[in-house]
C-alpha cells in the first residue's frame, strides 16, 4: 500500500496540485519505477523488494532536495520524504522476514 500511495502521491503532486509548469510536468513520470514494482510487491517476491528498495532512495533524496522550494511545495516534498522511508523500512522489513524464511526451508 505504501509504495501505491507514493506512486499517487507523486503523479498527484507533480500532475495536478503543484507542478514545475501550469497544467502538469513531466516529472509525474518520476511515478513509473515505483509502479513497476507494485505487481511483484503484491506477489510477494523477496527480489522485487530488494530492488524497490533501492530506488526509494531517490525518491527520499528528491524529498529531501525540495523542502525549500517556494509556494508550498515543501508539504509535498515532505509528504514523499515521509512516503519513501516508511517504504523503504518496510521493504527491509520484508526482505529481511523473506530471507529468514528461505533459510529455514532445505535445499
Amino acid at each position: 500500500m505504501l509504495a501505491l500511495a507514493l506512486a499517487l502521491w507523486c503523479v498527484l503532486w507533480e500532475g495536478w496540485l503543484a507542478p514545475l509548469r501550469p497544467g502538469g510536468s513531466w516529472l509525474t513520470l518520476k511515478a513509473l519505477p515505483i509502479a513497476a514494482a507494485l505487481p511483484g510487491l503484491w506477489r510477494g517476491r523477496r527480489y522485487t523488494a530488494q530492488w524497490a528498495s533501492l530506488v526509494t532512495i531517490f525518491y527520499v533524496a528528491e524529498g529531501v532536495l525540495r523542502w525549500g522550494d517556494p509556494q508550498g511545495v515543501g508539504f509535498f516534498a515532505k509528504g514523499e520524504t515521509f512516503l519513501a522511508l516508511a517504504l523503504f523500512a518496510a521493504l527491509l522489513v520484508f526482505a529481511r522476514r523473506a530471507g529468514r524464511q528461505g533459510e529455514d526451508e532445505p535445499a
